[in-house]
C-alpha cells in the first residue's frame, strides 16, 4: 500500500512540475512574441513612431531581462458609473476617459493598486471594445525608462482576475516623437513607489 502511495505522489508530482515547465514556457513565448512584434512595428514605416535618422538607425528596443516575476494575478474591482473625464496629453490638449477598475496585485508579496481606464471613442471599435488601458510610473522612469511613464495593453476579462505582465510594458509614442504624437499623461494616482525591472527600456538618444 505504502508503495502504491509512493508511486502516485512521484506521478503527481511529475504531472505537476511538467504543467508548470509548460505554463513558463508559454508565458516566455508570449512576451518574446510582444517584443518581437514591437520591434518589427517600429522598423516599418507605415507604423513606427520614428522619423528621420531615427527610423534609419533602429534596429531593436532595449528590454529588462525577462521577469516573471512582475507577471502577476490581479484582482479586478470595477468602478460602476463612472463618468467620463479629461486626460492632459503631452501636447497640453487633452483626450477622454472613463475610469473602469482597480487592480490589486502583489509584487514580492507586498500589495499595490492601479487604475485601468477606457477609451469611450475606441469602444466604439469592434476590434477595442474591451481595451483598457493602463499607464503608470514607477521608480525606473527618468533613468532606465521614460520619464513621463509606460503602458500597459489589457482585455476586459469575463471574470474577476486578470494577469498583468509588466514584461510588456512599452513607452508611448511620443517618448519617441513628440512632434506628431500627443499621449496621455499617467495620472498621479498611478506611481508605483518601486522599481519595475521589466518591459522595454529608453534609449537616451530620444530625450528631447
Amino acid at each position: 500500500m505504502m508503495k502504491n502511495i509512493c508511486i502516485y505522489s512521484f506521478v503527481f508530482l511529475l504531472n505537476f512540475t511538467t504543467a508548470f515547465s509548460q505554463s513558463r514556457r508559454e508565458q516566455l513565448r508570449e512576451i518574446k512574441k510582444f517584443q518581437k512584434e514591437l520591434n518589427k512595428e517600429y522598423r516599418t514605416p507605415s507604423t513606427t513612431p520614428l522619423r528621420a535618422e531615427n527610423l534609419k538607425n533602429f534596429t531593436q528596443h532595449p528590454f529588462f531581462p525577462i521577469n516573471l516575476k512582475y507577471r502577476v494575478q490581479a484582482t479586478l474591482e470595477k468602478i460602476a458609473g463612472a463618468p467620463p473625464f479629461e486626460i492632459q496629453t503631452s501636447s497640453g490638449k487633452t483626450k477622454t476617459y472613463q475610469e473602469y477598475g482597480k487592480l490589486h496585485f502583489s509584487v514580492e508579496g507586498k500589495p499595490y493598486t492601479l487604475t485601468v481606464y477606457v477609451s469611450p471613442a475606441l469602444m466604439k471599435d469592434p476590434a477595442y471594445s474591451d481595451y483598457l488601458f493602463l499607464p503608470f510610473h514607477d521608480a525606473t522612469n527618468g533613468t532606465e525608462t521614460y520619464g513621463g511613464g509606460r503602458y500597459i495593453d489589457l482585455r476586459i476579462p469575463k471574470g474577476k482576475t486578470l494577469t498583468v505582465d509588466f514584461n510588456k510594458a512599452y513607452q508611448p509614442y511620443c517618448a519617441y516623437n513628440a512632434y506628431d504624437y500627443s499621449c496621455p499623461i499617467v495620472p498621479v494616482e498611478n506611481t508605483l513607489p518601486i522599481r519595475i525591472e521589466a518591459g522595454v527600456k529608453y534609449d537616451d538618444v530620444y530625450h528631447h
